[in-house]
């Protein structure tokens, strides 16, 4: 028998280029994924292990109980090519713990998130002291700005001291001019009326009063709530924590008059042009 005949470096690379299909050209997009899955132990590590396994960074992911006592929902938010995420959705369906992943990228749903903002109502010229004064649950010693260990209550007191001494300011001295007693209860109140004001115009509410800030509850969709951090960041934004995105579709609405229309289309047709029989 005749051996085939060998291929040469040329022809074999020229095979692979030509025979290799091209990597995918479709955009890299946000999809939204519900996942009905079974109230379990171990379903999370298992979800989360499969999307990260294909190299999917998630941007949010909520998870909480439904009216029934056995059925989680889970609603994950991440960013990838139609084809890798409908992969991914299949394999995630082929878990046993889960009954079905839904895809709501191109579905008209509901969106919200919850916000919880620690805004400061000394100004931004303060924000860097409160930094320095920690979290108020932390039982631990801190350094002032002359070097000096002093524990958190004698901090916040030098901060308020600081913040509502009279008098002719130091030239010398480093940050802002110091203050009256009547100028800080002005500042302070109308750094929290701008807040609430601007915080109402996005349908939210101050929630917590505190001494030198506030805590302000705000729901809405993600665009949203990013806009309303990118405002309220000049007062000086503390602290913030966000739920992430949850979801569910609209219910589709029915004209009642498009069944009379329908049936009016069926009565009109001719019976001359139907097949025999």
């Amino acid at each position: 028998m005749d051996l085939p005949r060998s291929r040469t470096a040329e022809e074999a690379v020229t095979n692979i280029l030509y025979n290799t299909p091209p990597p995918s050209l479709q955009p890299f997009k946000r999809h939204v994924l519900n996942c009905l899955v079974q109230n379990e132990p171990g379903v999370l590590s298992r979800v989360s292990g499969i999307l990260a396994g294909r190299g999917f960074n998630i941007d949010s992911l909520v998870v909480c109980r439904t009216e029934i006592r056995d059925l989680s929902r889970m609603s994950i938010v991440l960013r990838g090519q139609d084809g890798v995420v409908e992969q991914a959705r299949r394999q995630l369906e082929d878990l046993v713990p889960v009954w079905a992943v839904l895809d709501y990228t191109n579905t008209h749903c509901i969106e919200r998130e919850l916000l919880l903002a620690k805004v400061s109502i000394l100004g931004p010229e303060y924000l860097e002291q409160q930094y320095i004064g920690g979290p108020t649950h932390e039982p631990r010693r801190f350094t002032d700005s002359n070097g000096q260990e002093v524990t958190k209550q004698e901090l916040e007191v030098k901060l308020a001291h600081n913040f509502e001494r009279a008098g002719h300011p130091d030239q010398d001295a480093p940050g802002p001019a110091p203050l009256t007693p009547s100028e800080v209860i002005h500042m302070k109140s109308n750094n929290m009326q701008a807040i609430s004001t601007l915080a109402a115009q996005f349908g939210g509410k101050i929630v917590d009063v505190s001494e030198h800030s506030v805590i302000v509850e705000m729901c809405g969709k993600t665009k949203r709530v990013e806009a309303f951090l990118t405002l309220i960041k000049p007062f000086g934004l503390l602290e913030s924590a966000r739920t992430g995105l949850m979801v569910m579709p609209r219910t589709p609405f029915r004209d009642p008059g498009d069944s009379d229309d329908d049936s009016e289309a069926v009565g009109a047709v001719d019976a001359s042009l139907l097949p025999p029989g």
